[in-house]
Formats: C-alpha cells, sequence, structure tokens
C-alpha cells in the first residue's frame, strides 16, 4: 500500500512461503508472480528472477525462509538494474545476517513478524516494518493507524495495524535476551547438523556462505517424511511439515494459471520438507533424542 501498488501490477516472489506473502498482493487486486526457489537453502534463486520482471513489475519480494536470509545482494543488483524496490519478507530470519548486514536492513523496505513461532516472538500476533525511507515511513505509519496523519484526519485508506500494547511490552523485555537467543539458536542447528548428517536419507539445511541463521526452525528433506513422523511421534516428538502445497497449487491462486511442474525445486522441498523441535534452550541430550528417533 505505501508504495501505492494497484491493480494489474506484478509483484515477484516465491510459491514456497507461508501464504500471507502473496496474499497482500492479490488483496491489492496485483498479480503475484512466482520464481522457484534454491534446493539448499529454499529461498529465492537470483537466476530466475530476471526473466521474470515485465514492464508491470512494481516490486520484489524476497523471503527469509526457516532463518536465513535469501541472497539479497544478488536479489537487489538485479533490482537496482531495474529500478525496482525490494520488500524483504524477514519473518523467519529476523536476526540472522547477510553479508554483515541484519535481515530487515538489505533493501527498501524490510518486514517481520513477532508471532510466537518467531525467533523473537510475543503471545500474539505482532509484526514490524523498516525504512531509511522517511517518506516511506511516514506513510506506514499512516497507513497502520486507518490512513491517519493526526487525529481525525485520514489523507489516506489505511488499515489497523497497531501493534497490542500488551505484545510490545512483552517484546522489549524479550529483546534484552534476544541476541543471546540467536547465538543458542545457531548452536542448535550446528548440533543437529551433526547429529542427522550421517544419516541416510535425509538432507540437512545448508547455510548459504556470507549468512548466519536463526533458525526459525530446523528443516530437513526426506524422502521417507512419513516413516520419520511415525517414529518421531512413537517417541512423543513432535515434528511439523510446513508448505506441503507450495502457493502455485493453491486455490487462492488458481487464477494465475500456474501448474504442477512449473516450479520443481519448490514442488520437491514441499513434499520431502519436514522440521523438527527447536528452541534455543533445547538441550544437547534432547536432540540426540531425535536423532536417534530418526535413525
Amino acid at each position: 500500500m505505501a508504495l501505492d501498488i494497484a491493480p494489474d501490477d506484478e509483484v515477484i516472489t516465491v510459491p514456497y512461503t507461508w501464504i500471507s506473502t502473496a496474499e497482500v498482493v492479490s488483496l491489492l487486486r496485483a498479480k503475484p508472480v512466482f520464481v522457484d526457489i534454491l534446493p539448499d537453502t529454499f529461498n529465492m534463486d537470483p537466476k530466475l528472477l530476471e526473466s521474470a520482471i515485465t514492464p508491470r513489475t512494481r516490486a520484489i519480494m524476497p523471503v527469509g525462509i526457516y532463518g536465513q536470509c535469501a541472497d539479497m545482494t544478488s536479489i537487489n543488483k538485479i533490482a537496482d538494474k531495474y529500478n525496482i524496490p525490494v520488500i524483504e519478507d524477514a519473518a523467519q530470519c529476523f536476526g540472522a545476517v547477510h553479508n554483515g548486514r541484519k535481515a530487515c536492513n538489505q533493501s527498501l523496505i524490510g518486514c517481520t513478524s513477532f508471532f510466537p513461532t518467531k525467533p523473537l516472538g510475543c503471545y500474539g500476533d505482532g509484526g514490524a516494518i523498516f525504512t531509511h525511507d522517511d517518506a516511506i515511513a511516514d506513510k506506514l505509519r499512516q497507513i497502520r493507524i486507518h490512513g491517519q496523519k493526526v487525529k481525525h484526519q485520514h489523507p489516506l485508506v489505511g488499515i489497523n495495524g497497531r501493534l497490542d500494547t500488551l505484545q510490545a511490552a512483552i517484546l522489549i523485555e524479550k529483546m534484552s535476551l534476544f541476541p543471546k537467543e540467536c547465538g543458542l539458536r545457531a548452536d542448535v542447528g550446528r548440533r543437529y547438523t551433526e547429529l542427522l548428517s550421517s544419516i541416510e536419507d535425509i538432507t540437512t539445511p545448508v547455510v548459504a556462505e556470507g549468512n548466519t541463521s536463526v533458525y526459525a526452525q530446523y528443516t530437513i528433506l526426506t524422502p521417507d517424511r512419513e516413516q520419520v513422523i511415525n517414529r518421531l511421534k512413537s517417541s512423543k516428538i513432535p515434528s511439523v511439515a510446513y508448505y506441503t502445497a507450495p502457493l502455485h497449487l493453491q486455490g487462492a491462486f488458481a487464477d494465475l494459471g500456474y501448474k504442477q511442474g512449473d516450479f520443481p525445486v519448490a514442488e520437491q522441498v514441499a513434499a520431502q520438507c519436514l522440521s523438527l523441535p527447536m528452541s534455543p534452550y533445547l538441550t544437547e541430550s534432547e536432540q540426540e533424542t531425535v536423532a536417534k528417533a530418526i535413525a
């Protein structure tokens, strides 16, 4: 809304993400345009980006899935070539670093989520938007509170995007722990990889060069997903397969005309992904229990 994206404009994003990434595009009657993901990080493949750009492209929205930023350096280079703004969906990678820069500080606009399952979570719904552009920041603040600039004056049509006061208070307290928790999450992720990398038919996540990960989820790939889920369940260990139906195969986006096979990497990841228990406070013995159950 702050970028005046309108009906029939196009926004490029990925099909392997939570629906809200593309949903906001459709809510403005604009068109989500998908590009496939990389098979190792599960984030946008920059090599496929340029071919998706058209004269109607108004924004590019990469996603930092599962805890690490997309290749924002390559994405920004292409976006700058065409003078297209980049909106960083950092809902799952807040606290992570890409080439020395923190998530939400990689593009014109960065967005994150404070949903309880996120690396920095409140006790309900919440989120934040970041920008260095004063004019956009002013517009975002107005949109956030029903388009209001001063009390009872509404130059814009907006929404109720206010963060609940209780959630803000919780986040302020949790922020003091957040840097330490990011480090602990990285430790837990490394331990999982050490424990699982030698197990047959298990592919452990890859953190790209120049990246850190806050491991919002620790997500493996396995062709035996149902068997692994059942093994874990029999040991009373929870697991979740996220985004098992990529967005291009969801009914909400059927009018876009995509079909099975259009984004093979996203489809394969969706068919094999499985997220294991993850917390900055997961103990080594708990991780060993998970690994033994899988093995």
